[in-house]
C-alpha cells in the first residue's frame, strides 16, 4: 500500500548536497511525495537548480525562520498522512521514506527517525536516538558505533535530521515550538509523545547517510543551553523540577564556569536572559505541555537518563564521578514522582 507523505527539506547558507537530497527523497519507492523546500536564506547558485521544477516547491519566506520555524511553514503547506522531515545533507536510501512511515503510521508511535549514518561510512551510526538526560541534556546515541538491530526500536528522541510523524499527531502537537528555532525541538517532540504514552522509535534499516560535519560555536552553544532550560522549564512537573533542584542548579554553574573558559559565557547568560525576558511565553507554553500530559511521571520518566557519555562530559575519568552521583540521587527520587 502506496502512502501519501508530505516532506519538508530546508535549505539555509551553503548547502552542496541540497540537489542530491531531494533526488534521493524523489526517488523514494512505495510513497506518493509531496516535497516542499523551504529557503531559509540558502546561497542562489545551491538553489537555483530547484527553481522551476514542477515536482517539488520552494516556499521562501524571505528570512532565516530556523529549524522549527521552517519545517512548520513547510508542513503547512504539504498534503499526505504522514509528515517526514529530511536534512538537507542527509541521502535517503529508496525505500527510507517508506519504512518510516509504514512505522510512523502505527497508532500507538509518535515520531520514527531513520537510522542515521555518516555518509564517508554507511555502516557506522551518526545516531540512533538520541539519549535524554534528567537535567534537559541531549546528544547522539550510539555514535561510532556500528547497527546490527534488523527491528524497529523505542528511543528516548528521535532525530530531526530524517524524521516521520502522522499529520494528524504533528496538528495535535502543533508542531515545533517556533522559539526553539534550532535544536531540542525534536527532542521537545519526542518526549511530547512519550507523555501522551505514545513511543519514539527508530527503523534500523531505513538508512539516512549524513553528511555531518561536528561544529561548536558560540550561538550553537547558546541556542543549546537556551533550549535546554526552556525544555525542562515547561516539560518537567513541579515535582521534578523540585527534586531536581540542587543539581540543576549546579549545573548553571558549573556550565557558566567551563562556557567562561571556553569563550561563550556571553552566550550562556543569554540564554538565562531570554528565559527571563520571555517568561510570558515559557508559563504559556507550560500550561499547555503540562495539560496535555496523560501518563504519569513515574512512567514516562523511565526514557530518561542520569547518566552522561563519557563525550558529554569530556572523558570517562570525569562523567564516572557525576554519573555515580546523579545516578544514585534519582533512582532514590524517582519514588517520590
Amino acid at each position: 500500500m502506496t502512502i501519501d507523505v508530505g516532506v519538508v527539506v530546508l535549505a539555509y547558507g551553503d548547502e552542496p548536497w541540497l540537489t542530491e537530497c531531494v533526488e534521493a527523497v524523489l526517488d523514494s519507492k512505495d510513497v506518493e511525495v509531496d516535497l516542499v523546500v523551504v529557503d531559509n536564506g540558502c546561497t542562489p547558485e545551491h538553489l537555483a537548480p530547484l527553481l522551476g521544477r514542477d515536482d517539488l516547491r520552494v516556499l521562501a519566506p524571505g528570512r532565516n525562520t530556523g529549524f522549527a520555524g521552517g519545517c512548520n511553514l513547510g508542513v503547512g503547506r504539504t498534503s499526505g498522512d504522514v509528515v517526514v522531515l529530511v536534512n538537507s545533507d542527509c541521502l535517503v536510501a529508496p525505500d527510507t521514506l517508506s519504512r518510516i512511515a509504514d512505522e510512523g503510521a502505527r497508532p500507538d508511535v509518535g515520531p520514527v527517525m531513520a537510522s542515521v549514518r555518516f555518509a564517508d561510512r554507511p555502516d557506522v551510526l551518526n545516531s540512533a536516538g538520541n539519549p535524554v538526560h534528567v537535567l534537559g541534556t541531549c546528544w547522539a546515541g550510539d555514535i561510532e558505533e556500528r547497527e546490527y538491530r534488523t527491528e524497529p526500536f523505542d528511543v528516548p528522541s528521535a532525530s530531526g535530521a530524517c524524521l516521520a510523524i502522522r499529520r494528524s499527531l504533528w496538528d495535535r502537537l502543533g508542531g515545533f515550538d517556533d522559539s526553539y528555532f534550532a535544536y531540542l525541538e525534536d527532542t521537545e517532540l519526542s518526549l511530547r509523545c512519550w507523555r501522551l504514552g505514545l513511543s519514539a522509535r527508530c527503523v534500523p534499516t531505513a538508512l539516512a547517510l549524513h553528511h555531518y560535519e561536528f561544529s561548536r560555536n558560540p550561538t550553537k552553544m547558546y541556542l543549546l543551553e537556551r533550549n535546554r532550560l526552556l525544555l525542562v522549564a515547561t516539560l518537567w512537573s513541579g515535582r521534578m523540577l523540585a527534586l531536581l533542584a540542587p543539581f540543576l542548579l549546579g549545573l548553571e554553574v558549573a556550565l557558566l564556569l567551563l562556557a567562561s573558559a571556553q569563550g561563550w559565557g556571553r552566550e550562556k547568560v543569554a540564554g538565562w536572559r531570554w528565559m527571563a525576558t520571555h517568561l510570558r511565553h515559557v508559563r504559556r507554553r507550560r500550561r499547555l505541555l503540562q495539560a496535555e500530559r496523560r501518563v504519569d511521571d513515574r512512567t514516562w520518566t523511565a526514557v530518561l537518563t542520569p547518566a552522561l557519555a563519557p563525550h558529554v562530559v569530556g572523558s570517562t575519568a570525569a562523567a564516572r564521578p557525576v554519573n555515580l552521583v546523579v545516578g544514585l540521587y534519582w533512582r532514590q527520587v524517582r519514588r517520590f514522582l
